[in-house]
């Protein structure tokens, strides 16, 4: 069994470690970190010292550290990892992939602790989301859930500048960016405290995180009115009081993943990842001109992170998204039968399937009495219907069924 001893520095490029620690450095053999890390403590390592950087894929990584530690027969690998290793840090990569392991943590402040001291800004209530190698999923959710003070930490392609513009795209435009720049280093250290237009114009020096201290309203329920309407038609939208329900049948706040096939305006979508933004939502639609509407509508109710698929949905390849446990049927074009059937080869075992058909006399199709057959064919079990009317519209019936 590997032992790991994790120190963690800052960006000094004389760092300071207690006599303890010293003496762990003084006695080590195998050594591990970033390139960066490397640079800023090698003059404290013995000098027969192995170094080990750690760079991707981290398999190659883990399986140096076990071949070095046979090699040397020595069950110790020292790591240099910035900030606390437990902070979205080395530490816990190591738990993940070696939870056998024996670990032994010496922390220093992390960045965003850095920041908010430069800052004199008390911490306890800040938000913490890393796009760190990450995609955009929890920051987009912080946003929309009204988070006042959020400490990001950032990449090279999660910049400040580019973090500032997607939320000036999706309108979250009344917050102020703290950003830090090589923090603990004290020839580069630099604290802005910038508007979200200026951080756009601006570049900043890698690394960097930020703070961003603002607040957002959040919305509940979006009127008809306010959607942006394929050709203009007030049919083509799934109205707010149906819309909300809809949603509650889907059992939205126990599900992961929602799949809206249809979406044309895309109120369904947008209205579920306002109201519940811990899911992810894909979104498909076959007709070109909405593509734009559902940009568009997102931008104007601030709703980042809908992911939209363009095309025929029964030629579209959906192999590789996330499996849903959660399905809104908005469109069919008569395919319903052969939509379901796609639907369950992906669906999860617990995931239902949610279909809203109108009783109306100009509609030719059926649709009540081909989503009956298609659950009798394959083998669906359905739920007790949910039947609304508002005002002079035509009846709708809120149908759900289960694996």
């Amino acid at each position: 069994m590997i032992r790991f001893i994790v120190i963690g520095i800052t960006d000094h490029p004389q760092p300071f470690f207690p006599p303890e620690v010293l003496e762990v450095i003084k006695n080590g053999k195998v050594f591990s970190g970033g390139k960066r890390h490397h640079e800023i403590v090698k003059s404290l390592l013995p000098k027969d010292a192995e170094w080990i950087d750690i760079t991707v894929p981290l398999d190659a990584v883990f399986e140096q550290y076990q071949l070095s530690t046979l090699n040397s027969q020595l069950s110790t690998v020292i790591v240099f990892a910035s900030g606390d290793p437990l902070f979205f840090g080395f530490a816990n990569t190591i738990q993940r992939k070696m939870p056998e392991a024996d670990i032994v943590v010496y922390p220093a402040f992390n960045s965003l602790q850095m920041l908010a001291h430069r800052l004199l800004m008390p911490y306890h209530d800040m938000r913490i989301v890393s796009l760190t190698g990450r995609p955009w999923q929890e920051f987009d959710r912080a946003l929309i859930e009204g988070t006042t003070k959020m400490g990001v930490l950032t990449d090279k392609e999660h910049t400040p500048a580019a973090i500032a513009q997607r939320m000036l795209d999706y309108g979250y435009k009344d917050y102020q960016m703290h950003i830090g720049e090589h923090l603990g280093n004290p020839e580069k250290e630099r604290v802005t405290s910038l508007s979200l237009e200026a951080v756009t114009k601006q570049e900043f020096a890698h690394p960097n995180c930020l703070i961003l201290i603002g607040e957002h309203p959040r919305r509940w329920g979006i009127p008809d009115e306010e959607f942006v309407l394929l050709d203009g038609r007030e049919k083509m939208i799934t109205k707010m009081p149906i819309r909300l329900l809809t949603l509650q049948v889907l059992d939205l706040p126990h599900r992961h993943v929602l799949w809206d096939i249809g979406f044309c305006t895309g109120s369904v979508s947008i209205e579920a990842r306002l109201q519940f933004p811990h899911l992810d939502i894909e979104a498909f639609e076959i007709r070109p001109e909405c593509e734009t509407i559902i940009q568009e509508n997102a931008r104007r109710f601030h709703c980042p992170g809908i992911n939209i698929h363009m095309g025929d949905f029964m030629q579209t390849d959906v192999a590789s998204l996330p499996r849903p446990d959660a399905v809104f049927i908005g469109g069919h074009g008569g395919l319903l039968k052969e939509i379901l059937a796609k639907v369950l080869t992906v669906l999860t075992d617990d995931g239902i399937i949610v279909f809203n058909s109108v009783i109306a006399p100009k509609v030719s199709i059926d649709s009540h009495r081909l989503w009956d057959e298609a659950c009798t064919e394959l083998g669906l079990r359905q739920e007790p219907p949910t039947k609304i009317q508002l005002n002079d519209h035509h009846p709708i019936t809120i149908l759900r069924c289960r694996k």
